[in-house]
């Protein structure tokens, strides 16, 4: 196990490695540079030289290589041209308002829908069974903005529950990090692309658990539980679900993935200031390095990630070999 997860570290070095070089090439390869959107403004070319020698962009490419991974290693993410100021003053907040908000969505959604998975696969067969699956097909079919719509237009604009859109209300002033985020009003605020992101994502992990729920409780060792006695509630979650639950692991670290990613659109829907707008806008800029660090915060969870369902799934798993 510790040679497995020895091998496991240096492949995520490697994976590192490659990532951040990727991140370096894609920016400087495509057209433009961090002035592009301000030439036709009025920008002057003398202007525009300081500017690039002030970002070190004029340098040759393999000194901003090596600069942009020393400026990585002491944690500099730079400084963004758009702003007039350091990445990190900025992109924190971003990060953690996108985090802590798909992170719990990501979270209910898959408890959520793990336990409504396993609850189908055991009812297979019934009317409980086809109404499930039908719930879980039109809420993945449906796309974000529209389920983001619908829970506006009644509990925003219908019944006045909850507001339109933003993260705080106008006037609220949050001194520190614990009042910005363990407050009623950003729980106020949060509830309805809270529910946008659980319902979107709860029918992968519920429509996955079925599936493997059925196959298991077709194996030899469920119908012994079942001779021995134990009652069906500990057949269902201590044996069925506990073995249908691997498959679901393997695509968590995929689906942070797509939710990190699908966070663009709630963010749009609800005026949330979080990494998918960021993300856009950046690129809209080509304000290299609050891209780049936007990019390298967003793909450094789901590198990790995988890395966590890979090591999970031998615990989960003993009949997975280490080679």
């Amino acid at each position: 196990m510790r040679k497995y997860v020895a091998r496991r570290v240096l492949q995520l070095g490697v994976t590192y490695f490659a990532f951040l070089t990727l991140l370096f090439v894609i920016f400087r390869v495509a057209p433009g540079d961090p002035t592009t959107m301000y030439l036709l403004e009025g920008m002057g070319p003398e202007q525009r030289q300081r500017v690039l020698e002030r970002l070190g962009l004029h340098r040759p490419l393999h000194e901003q290589y090596v600069d942009y991974l020393l400026q990585l290693l002491q944690g500099n993410f730079g400084e963004s041209f758009r702003y007039g100021g350091p990445v990190e003053d900025i992109i924190w907040l971003r990060f953690w308002n996108t985090i802590l908000l798909m992170g719990p969505a990501f979270f209910l959604a898959y408890v959520i829908g793990i336990t409504v998975g396993a609850f189908m696969g055991w009812v297979r067969g019934t009317a409980k069974e086809r109404a499930g699956i039908i719930v879980t097909l039109v809420a993945r079919s449906s796309p974000e903005f529209w389920i983001g719509i619908i829970l506006l237009s009644v509990f925003s604009f219908h019944l006045g529950w909850f507001p339109s859109g933003g993260l705080r209300s106008i006037g609220y002033d949050a001194a520190t990090f614990w009042d910005r985020y363990l407050s009623l009003d950003f729980v106020h605020h949060m509830f309805l692309p809270l529910m946008t992101g659980v319902i979107f994502y709860m029918a992968t992990p519920a429509l996955l658990m079925r599936s493997s729920m059925i196959q298991v409780l077709d194996s030899d060792f469920i119908e012994i539980k079942k001779a021995e006695g134990h009652p069906e509630y500990i057949i269902l979650y201590k044996y069925a679900a506990r073995n249908s639950i691997l498959p679901i692991t393997t695509v968590v670290a995929i689906v942070v993935g797509v939710a990190l990613g699908g966070s663009l659109v709630i963010e749009t829907v609800f005026s949330w200031p979080g990494m998918g707008r960021e993300m856009v806008d950046s690129v809209m800029h080509n304000d290299y390095d609050m891209a780049q660090a936007v990019f390298f915060l967003m793909g450094s969870v789901v590198i990790f990630m995988n890395f966590v369902a890979d090591v999970v799934y031998v615990f989960l798993d003993p009949r997975v070999r280490y080679e």
